[in-house]
């Protein structure tokens, strides 16, 4: 056993030593968190880009023309909240006809799985909201203040009023478009014409609270956030990855031609001198709405919209060489060198079919089911007040409440009888007249001779029939009679 007396310089903590506690140096903060350096995308010209535009025409027709446009007396297209209605051009679908939308959201998810699988992230480059409302703005921006140098020099400069007057126009430009976008937005839940009366009239206070919300939201989305919804905000950027496969159709750059980049003389031969086809001009890099280099790979923030294709295409055709140094293509062409037959031919691959297989079927059930959907919606609901009771003439009486929906564009006349019981008859009255695309509750009365059935419930059928001879406008709704013991 060791009697040494521990030394001067050792704390006395019994069998353990302390271990000194030291505050660790503070890191930088720049280490955590670097600041989001704004992107300024070069414009540029070329086929994808004419395609980009045509898009952007396109969608902003169809969304800021619909609203505008007449079925009849009525919005060709209206999601009426308040009265429990959507207006689908000739369609009028009450909340029972829920399963068309869910299965509209399936098709539209399928959809998604189906080009992503195919072309990767089209959607996103063409046809997206915050892709084609960015486009809009960054328009804008350019006409108000110039191309990418003249922005940059603008924002680096000093405070003129020159500069007042570009950014303080291109504000009201931005500020009108996202107002006009609300308005419009709105206007698919409320009769665009009527919407617009109450707003120059300053009534409706939830549809000026959901104006500017939507025109907030674009606003900041389309004209500050731009790639950083895309990058940090949007779930897709990141499952994306389970829908690509080595034959998914991206932007691709062809490294084994392009390597090693550098600059050089229009008339030197770059393979004398050991470059690749790539002068690294990084107009690839300046014409990116995400700021990413196309040269490192496919990465999530690619947005698939091509234009850094029309930029490299453009510097080759300048250059004097081959155009496709970026371009679309799948990973298996660009290892193994294939044509674009050869890669075509790789499309209807066994997940492709899969998805089209089952996109195929849900949209041909869902367009016959509204093919052949009976425009006329019944519910059936007891009255409480009276389950059931005596009537003159030794009958025993039950009373419904019928809820009849038409859901046409005209009035219907239809009749209510019922039917499953012997000696049933309706004593109230049995036609009712319904206003186009309205609903109406009708009390209906029924009667059978008492002791003609046992006490217990017993199960019948109601039928509506419209009496202007439209066979398919005609319901058969279960209810039971009650019979007291």
């Amino acid at each position: 056993m060791n009697s040494q007396p521990p030394s001067e310089d050792k704390p006395r903590t019994g069998a353990y030593r302390a271990i000194p506690i030291v505050p660790a140096q503070a890191e930088s903060s720049d280490a955590l968190y670097a600041a989001q350096q704004k992107i300024y995308p070069r414009s540029i010209t070329g086929v994808l880009s004419r395609w980009r535009w045509a898009m952007v025409w396109l969608t902003q027709l169809l969304y800021y023309g619909l609203p505008w446009l007449t079925w009849g007396d009525r919005p060709m297209v209206l999601f009426d909240l308040g009265a429990r209605r959507f207006y689908l051009f000739g369609l009028v679908l009450y909340p029972q006809d829920f399963i068309y939308l869910t299965a509209l959201l399936v098709i539209s998810a399928l959809s998604l799985f189906l080009f992503t699988a195919v072309a990767g992230r089209l959607w996103c480059g063409y046809t997206c909201p915050q892709t084609v409302y960015t486009e809009l703005f960054l328009w804008i921006e350019k006409v108000v203040e110039g191309d990418r140098s003249a922005r940059l020099r603008l924002d680096q400069g000093r405070w003129t009023f020159e500069k007042l007057r570009k950014k303080a126009l291109k504000q009201l430009l931005w500020a009108a478009i996202a107002v006009w976008t609300g308005f419009t937005f709105v206007g698919y839940f409320v009769p665009i014409r009527a919407l617009a009366a109450e707003l120059m009239a300053l009534q409706g206070s939830w549809q000026i609270f959901w104006v500017l919300f939507y025109s907030f939201a674009t606003y900041g989305n389309a004209g500050y956030m731009r790639e950083q919804v895309c990058k940090y905000m949007c779930p897709y950027a990141r499952f994306q990855s389970a829908m690509f496969d080595k034959d998914t159709l991206i932007v691709s750059y062809d490294s084994l031609r392009g390597e090693p980049r550098g600059p050089r003389a229009k008339k030197v031969d770059p393979r004398a001198q050991g470059l690749g086809d790539c002068i690294d001009c990084k107009l690839c890099v300046q014409v990116c709405p995400t700021g990413i280099d196309i040269r490192d790979g496919l990465q999530y923030e690619c947005i698939g919209c091509g234009v850094c294709v029309d930029a490299c295409n453009n510097v080759m055709d300048k250059v004097g060489y081959s155009r496709g140094l970026i371009r679309f293509a799948t990973q298996n062409a660009m290892t193994n060198g294939w044509n674009k037959t050869q890669m075509l031919r790789r499309v209807l691959r066994p997940r492709v079919l899969i998805y089209a297989s089952v996109l195929a079927v849900l949209t041909i059930a869902m367009v016959s089911s509204l093919y052949l959907r009976t425009p006329l919606k019944v519910d059936v609901v007891r009255d409480r007040a009276a389950l059931a009771r005596l009537a003159p003439g030794g009958k025993l009486e039950n009373v419904y409440r019928l809820q009849i929906m038409n859901a046409t564009e005209a009035a219907r006349s239809y009749r209510i009888t019922a039917s499953g019981l012997a000696g049933l008859e309706v004593v109230s009255e049995s036609t009712t007249q319904v206003a186009p695309a309205q609903a109406r509750w009708v009390a209906v009365r029924l009667q059978i001779p008492y002791g003609s059935l046992p006490a217990g419930s017993h199960p019948f059928h109601f039928e509506v029939r419209a009496e202007d001879g439209a066979a398919s406008e005609s319901v058969n709704e279960k209810s039971v009679f009650l019979v007291p013991r």
